[in-house]
């Protein structure tokens, strides 16, 4: 690692390059002094900061961009664009603070087209994600795969959801939960981003330059596996919800029981398509199959962390098995239905569709 640092009693300015890759990495030292400059504050770092500058240093622009740390106004003024510090928040003047008083900007305040869900005010992380986040996943986006425009609005939401929100939160101190949850935890990325600060009783000399640094490394881990897996790994499962929904009549009349040809992470998807789409809570099961010899009917909840289900399967079912379940079902192959009723399975699929049919159909 080729490092160089300058210290001064406000903040400071660190130029280094990586051998591999990560936010710093580049192919010369940042010595020149034409660089662009990114200006966020000194001292004690938060996840929002440092996720706000990873984010941006993923742009051709400030790819090669010096990172000035410092609350001096007179240095902030001379960069090209500052996050999280300055008591401004202009995007036409590149600046983007969200600690003022006045500051109540969500991200569907900044992007009304996506309608009203998101309510937690944001950070600097999320208000450079609102401006920027579609340009940096195209960063991200396999070459050979591009993401269709529809598509990356999907992600967009997607990452926000799964990652920038809870950042947004934590940083601005948003409760959890009054009644039902606001946001969900699912990295504590703030946390882990805030154990990398020195302790206030710690006697060693460190540079928080270089701890600054390790932080983005770490953040960036997280934002490109987020990006990845919600492209490569969330994306088809959803698009195979989609066209399930979209064959749904063509598995039963009624239209509310889904067919899968396979296992996979289904309950989110389907809860947001049938809102995209209109159809309300229509879908009551859904058949998938396991593995060779064995289907599922698996009942849908009323929502996709919920044990409560829209139509259980039939109560006489429940906690049988083997050819005492298939005498009480009257459908051959049947291999058990848990004794809470929100899962069964058959040997065929036409035995798994049976078991769904019979359940819709009962009046309970």
């Amino acid at each position: 690692m080729i490092k160089r640092v300058i210290h001064n009693n406000i903040g400071s300015i660190f130029y280094f390059k990586l051998a591999k890759s990560s936010c710093f990495s580049n192919k010369r030292l940042y010595n020149h002094i034409n660089n662009m400059k990114i200006g966020t504050h000194n001292g004690v770092f938060h996840c929002d900061d440092v996720l706000a500058c990873c984010m941006l240093k993923r742009l051709p622009e400030y790819k090669d961009a010096d990172i000035i740390r410092t609350r001096d106004m007179t240095k902030l003024n001379d960069c090209d664009i500052v996050v999280d510090v300055g008591a401004v928040f202009d995007h036409t003047k590149k600046r983007y603070d969200h600690h003022q008083r006045e500051f109540n900007e969500t991200l569907s305040t900044l992007k009304p087209e996506l309608g009203d869900k998101y309510k937690i005010k944001l950070s600097s992380a999320g208000l450079v994600y609102a401006y920027y986040g579609e340009r940096v996943i195209r960063t991200v986006e396999p070459k050979d795969a591009p993401l269709t425009d529809e598509n990356l609005k999907v992600i967009y939401k997607k990452v926000y959801e799964n990652l920038i929100e809870e950042i947004d939160a934590i940083d601005n101190g948003v409760p959890m939960t009054k009644e039902e949850p606001q946001y969900k935890i699912r990295t504590h990325l703030s946390a882990q981003v805030a154990r990398l600060n020195p302790e206030w009783n710690s006697k060693q000399t460190i540079d928080i330059d270089e701890i600054f640094k390790q932080a983005m490394d770490m953040v960036l881990k997280e934002f490109l596996y987020t990006v990845n897996y919600s492209i490569s790994v969330w994306l088809p499962a959803r698009d195979f919800v989609k066209s399930a929904l979209e064959r749904r009549f063509e598995v039963h009349s009624s239209g509310q029981i889904l067919e899968f040809t396979e296992r996979f992470p289904w309950k989110e998807h389907l809860f947001d398509l049938e809102m995209e789409m209109g159809i309300g809570h229509e879908i009551k099961y859904v058949i998938y199959n396991d593995k060779p010899k064995s289907w599922r009917v698996h009942a849908v909840p009323i929502d996709p962390i919920s044990f409560v289900l829209r139509k259980p399967l039939l109560k006489e079912w429940r906690g049988v098995r083997d050819e005492m379940l298939s005498d009480v079902t009257g459908i051959e192959g049947c291999i058990f239905c848990h004794s809470t009723g929100f899962i069964a399975g058959n040997v065929s699929r036409e035995g798994a569709l049976k078991m769904a049919i019979a359940s819709l159909e009962a009046n309970v």
